[in-house]
């Protein structure tokens, strides 16, 4: 069984958009992990990105019940891709976005395979360019709120160019 639907495979994208807080409100491109977690099978129109607390999300989380049904945001270090997952779907996040701890990062996609434990997860697991995980975060602090309303995943194809709003940081 081929663990993407059809029409999404390795080394393609999946996209979300962030709804607000507005000042982030753009499409931001994330790639699937390779072999391992779920597939998106609902759309979420609306759906809480909750930073990890602490962001490595290697252990017990200080914040895992504002994760219950939502995406989480993690940090890239500490422990494997699979055991962030993990750590997030034990706490009943819909999905996980791991961001790059590289926060200069704008360009390189590194391909999440599993881990030597033979577990698995279920959830969708997502890798983020670290300055896009970076620049959410920043602008979460700034307007002091504890998550993003995104839309997740985003079809791409069927918005025109001009109206694609891009990351001013990120060539596409």
């Amino acid at each position: 069984l081929c663990p993407f639907p059809p029409g999404l495979r390795i080394h393609e994208y999946l996209y979300f958009q962030v709804l607000s807080p507005g000042d982030i409100r753009y499409i931001f491109t994330a790639t699937p992990a390779k072999d391992f977690g779920g597939v998106f099978n609902t759309r979420y129109e609306q759906i809480h990105l909750v930073p990890a607390d602490p962001p490595e999300a290697c252990g017990e989380l200080n914040n895992g019940v504002f994760i219950q049904d939502q995406i989480a945001l993690v940090e890239r270090g500490g422990c494997s891709f699979l055991s962030k997952t993990r750590v997030i779907q034990e706490h009943g996040g819909r999905a996980v976005i791991i961001a790059d701890n590289a926060y200069d990062n704008d360009s390189f996609y590194i391909e999440m395979i599993q881990d030597s434990s033979r577990r698995t997860a279920d959830i969708p697991a997502l890798f983020l360019l670290g300055r896009d995980g970076y620049m959410i975060r920043r602008s979460l602090e700034q307007h002091g709120l504890p998550w993003a309303v995104i839309s997740i995943p985003v079809n791409v194809s069927s918005i025109p160019t001009y109206e694609m709003m891009q990351p001013p940081w990120t060539f596409w």
